[in-house]
C-alpha cells in the first residue's frame, strides 16, 4: 500500500514539474502580474483536477460494480495511453518556451476562473486520470471511489506543491530555465520514463 502511493507521488511530481500548458501559464502569470496571481491560477487548476477526480472515480466504480472483468481492460487501456503519451513526448520539443509579451490584465478571481476551465474544459485530463489512476488503486478493502479520492487529493496535493512553487519563485524559476539549455530534455526524458515505466508495469 505504502509503496504503491510513494510511486504515485513521485510520478505525480515528475509530470507536474515536466513543461506543460498549465505550468508555463502559471510561470507567466507569476512573472508578469506577480506571485498572487499566479497563485490565483493555481487554485482554479486543482479546483478543476476535484471535477475530473470526482467523474473518475464515480463512472469508473458503476463500471466495475456491472462488469467485474473490466477492470482489466481499464488498465490495458490505461498501458496503452500511457505508452503513447510517452511517445508524443518524444516526439515534442525538449526546448522551454515561454513569452511574457502581450500578457493581459486579468483580477485574481479571473484568473481562477481561467485556471478552472483551462483544466475542467479539458477532456485530456479527464482521459489521463483514468488511464493514470487505475493503476495505483492500492487496497482490496477499501472501496474504489474512497481510493480514487484519496489519489486524486495526493495529486492535487504534490501539483499544488509544485505549482505553488513555480508562482512563488516565477522569477527565479525563469532565470534558471533560460542558463540551463538541456534541462528541458532532461524533464523530457523524466516525463518519458515515468510513462513506460508504469505501462511495463501494468502490462507484466
Amino acid at each position: 500500500m505504502i509503496e504503491s502511493l510513494l510511486s504515485f507521488i513521485f510520478a505525480t511530481a515528475i509530470l507536474a514539474i515536466s513543461p506543460g500548458p498549465d505550468n508555463i501559464f502559471v510561470l507567466t502569470q507569476s512573472i508578469v502580474n506577480g506571485k498572487k496571481y499566479g497563485l490565483a491560477t493555481v487554485f482554479g487548476l486543482m479546483t478543476g483536477c476535484l471535477i475530473h477526480t470526482t467523474l473518475v472515480a464515480f463512472g469508473v466504480s458503476a463500471l466495475l460494480k456491472q462488469h467485474d472483468n473490466l477492470f482489466f481492460l481499464i488498465k490495458v487501456f490505461g498501458a496503452t495511453y500511457l505508452l503513447y503519451l510517452a511517445y508524443q513526448v518524444y516526439k515534442s520539443d525538449a526546448k522551454i518556451t515561454f513569452s511574457t509579451e502581450n500578457v493581459i490584465q486579468k483580477t485574481t478571481l479571473e484568473l481562477f476562473k481561467k485556471g478552472f476551465l483551462m483544466n475542467v474544459l479539458n477532456p485530456k485530463v479527464t482521459i489521463f486520470f483514468l488511464a493514470f489512476f487505475p493503476q495505483f488503486l492500492f487496497s482490496e478493502d477499501l472501496s474504489k471511489v474512497l481510493q480514487f479520492y484519496i489519489l486524486g487529493m495526493l495529486f492535487i496535493l504534490v501539483s499544488f506543491l509544485v505549482f505553488g512553487t513555480i508562482a512563488v519563485l516565477g522569477g527565479q524559476i525563469s532565470e534558471y530555465i533560460s542558463k540551463r539549455k538541456n534541462i528541458g530534455l532532461y524533464l523530457k526524458w523524466a516525463q518519458i520514463i515515468v510513462f513506460i515505466t508504469i505501462s511495463v508495469l501494468i502490462i507484466l
